[in-house]
């Protein structure tokens, strides 16, 4: 995982080795999961002057429910099941392939690419190896053909504008996306010439309503939400209430229009029909005047601490505030220790500090999703705060990621010590240490060591990256120069 976030930043200059022969009239882009569209994206664009279709794989069929699948996993956590259940629930939940079928970064970059006009209308949650998955990835590669022999399909470099952008950031709040493409959309918008922040992300989150539940944020899986509707369902209802770019261009020509519509393979031939007018569950998707909440739910949080974000879609009510005693850690191992020796049943904020891309690549702190559920469903008050990434799927703990500036850097999570009291409010979005503002002040970062992050499993391999990358609000890029 220390490796996991800069697989973006080599993906990204893959691509551009690729391109870089000079020798191609137009590209298509095959990616998925989490690292490979938006490194596709960031090398497309360092040739932007070349057209381009971006081809989706589509998520594997529905196995065992994403609520199961988590019981289970907190259940081996707790230790009251074994490892070949554990096992059995992670086969039947990955069974296939194609993108998990939970709403994580995977399945927010297929939306991402339709909001910014760059897949086929509706290409993004079709199974693989389907024969309307086949038809759509043929018919990408035949569009792109006519399109550059036409004229009519305009180089990547031209094609997105602010606009495409800003439609990918409405998109990511009306579905609940990822977190962490507060990272990697700012990073692929920047290789564009277009500076994105998280003011930016918490501006359009107010104003965004949020139209679909898929799982952390409800029970359903990207299967459910497309036999709801889908995508064209969303984008319609975005464009009919005035929120959503429609003067912007994209593969199939000018307009979002295009893509409210979803494909069908009739006699053999590719047929685009309109969304339908309502929607198949109202559990899962929504029209946009009777939205599941009035605001995307995300937040910047902000204070003495630095900043960072929150996804507060899918955490209760009543678990948005808490003000409790820090417990610090320097690696996530070290809270799974505590928790297994039982000295975390209390309140209490988790600091995870020494995560952020310089330190350690900034892996996502996955392992940590269990144990602070089991002690949240105990009855105790748990916030998590860290200058790492937790996944795309984060869920029901209150959690303020990618703090910045991290530790390393001299970030004040690095000034917080175990019972230090810390107001954490994800609703007006306030994150203090309750502290004397001289002491605070004079307060020095305490430092620790890092060495066992330089050596071993490829860590060599990116001592550059880490020592080069920028902060996560201005997309944790190891490309330096203009793009950091």
């Amino acid at each position: 995982m220390e490796l996991s976030l800069f697989s973006r930043d080599v993906i990204a200059m893959s691509t551009a080795i690729g391109l870089s022969h000079q020798m191609f009239d137009g590209s298509l882009f095959m990616g998925v999961c989490d690292k490979i569209v938006p490194g596709l994206m960031i090398g497309a664009l360092s040739f932007g002057h070349i057209p381009g279709i971006f081809v989706p794989a589509g998520p594997m069929s529905s196995g065992i429910g994403n609520k199961e699948k988590a019981r289970t996993r907190q259940l081996f956590a707790e230790g009251k099941v074994g490892r070949d259940a554990l096992l059995e629930s992670e086969m039947g939940s990955y069974h296939s392939p194609g993108t998990c079928t939970f709403y994580g970064t995977a399945n927010s970059n297929q939306m991402m690419m339709e909001m910014m006009g760059v897949h086929l209308p509706a290409a993004a949650f079709v199974h693989p190896y389907t024969d309307l998955r086949e038809a759509l990835t043929r018919y990408a590669a035949g569009h792109l053909a006519r399109g550059i022999k036409n004229g009519t399909i305009k180089p990547l470099g031209e094609m997105l504008t602010e606009k495409s952008f800003i439609n990918a950031l409405i998109g990511l709040m009306a579905t609940g996306g990822s977190t962490n493409h507060t990272m990697h959309l700012v990073a692929m918008a920047r290789a564009a010439g277009v500076i994105l922040n998280w003011d930016d992300f918490d501006e359009i989150s107010s104003i965004i309503p949020l139209l679909i539940r898929v799982y952390p944020n409800g029970k359903a899986d990207v299967n459910h939400f497309t036999a709801a509707g889908g995508l064209p369902f969303v984008i319609r209802e975005l464009l009919d209430a005035g929120l959503l770019h429609d003067d912007v261009d994209t593969v199939v020509g000018h307009g979002m229009r295009h893509y409210t519509k979803e494909p069908f393979l009739i006699d053999g031939k590719l047929e685009w029909r309109e969304a339908p007018e309502t929607s198949g569950n109202d559990d899962i998707l929504r029209k946009a005047d009777n939205p599941f909440s009035p605001d995307g739910g995300l937040r910047l949080m902000k204070g003495n601490i630095g900043r960072g974000v929150i996804k507060v879609s899918a955490v209760r009510e009543g678990c948005r505030i808490i003000e409790a005693p820090a417990i610090v850690f320097n690696d996530q191992r070290e809270v799974l220790a505590a928790f297994e020796r039982g000295e975390l049943e209390r309140d209490f904020v988790c600091v995870v500090r020494y995560q952020g891309p310089r330190a350690n690549g900034m892996p996502e702190l996955h392992k940590l999703t269990p144990p602070l559920g089991i002690l949240q469903d105990r009855g105790f008050k748990v916030a998590l705060l860290t200058d790492g990434r937790m996944s795309g799927a984060s869920g029901k703990v209150p959690a303020s990621i990618h703090m910045t500036p991290e530790a390393l850097m001299g970030g004040n999570i690095a000034k917080i010590r175990t019972g230090d009291l810390i107001r954490f409010d994800s609703v007006t979005g306030e994150l203090n240490v309750l502290i004397n503002e001289a002491e605070w002040n004079a307060r020095k970062v305490e430092r620790i060591d890092l060495s066992a992050n330089q050596q071993g499993c490829g860590r060599e391999l990116f001592a550059n990256f880490r020592s080069m990358t920028s902060s996560a609000e201005t997309g944790a890029m190891s490309f330096g120069g203009e793009f950091a």
